[in-house]
């Protein structure tokens, strides 16, 4: 009896260089087209993979960059981040884990449509996602470290984000407005009818001076 594929085909975790990146397109190709269903998906663990996300958005592999844009495309469709806070590539068979130092994804481009509560803000990443910062995928502020600076970050599915790319961050402030929530001016965006607090309006005007 011919033994299945799927059992014939080296694991992904007992793979090495070329073959293992070989088996991982592999797996991933066969999750299809765009973002795949990877939260239905309930493969058994199977270890970690040599691949990180740098902060940058570069994907490296066994410490090498993957410089094939639609690799990292296809990689990115699989992607799934657990409530234990770490991040998988899930196809049908398997789950592996892999490094993020940052976001998985970079928001590398803006677009603002509309005007108050009417308003949208739309974000392209750099694996070609397009999302709308609404509801259903809030912008969040976070105090960077050492700097005193923001670091924006919008959700892209699942629990996956995006941060927001410095020069479109400005972009982004630029379209901030003084918003009265919970009896406290904020500086805050607007998207789709929901508003995202940047900082309070005082603590702008100070450091702003």
């Amino acid at each position: 009896m011919t033994e299945p594929l799927e059992h014939r085909e080296e694991s992904l975790t007992d793979a090495t260089e070329a073959r293992g990146l070989e088996a991982l397109i592999a797996r991933a190709a066969r999750a299809g087209k765009g973002a795949a269903p990877v939260e239905r998906w309930n493969p058994d663990f199977c270890g970690d993979l040599d691949m990180e996300i740098r902060a940058d958005g570069t994907w490296f592999y066994l410490g090498t960059p993957i410089g094939r844009m639609p690799l990292v495309q296809l990689f990115s469709s699989v992607l799934r981040k657990d409530a234990d806070g770490r991040t998988y590539l899930v196809t049908p068979v398997e789950k592996v884990g892999i490094r993020v130092a940052d976001a998985p994804f970079i928001a590398v481009e803006m677009d603002v449509s509309g005007d108050g509560d009417a308003r949208t803000i739309t974000f392209r990443t750099n694996v070609g996602d397009v999302v709308e910062a609404g509801p259903e995928r809030p912008l969040r502020f976070v105090d960077e470290n050492g700097t005193g600076g923001l670091k924006p970050y919008v959700l892209v599915r699942g629990r996956l984000e995006a941060l927001v790319a410095r020069p479109v961050m400005y972009e982004l402030v630029g379209h901030g407005e003084e918003i009265e929530i919970g009896g406290k001016t904020m500086f805050a965006v607007r998207s789709k009818g929901a508003v995202f607090p940047i900082m309070p309006a005082d603590q702008l005007k100070r450091l702003s001076a």
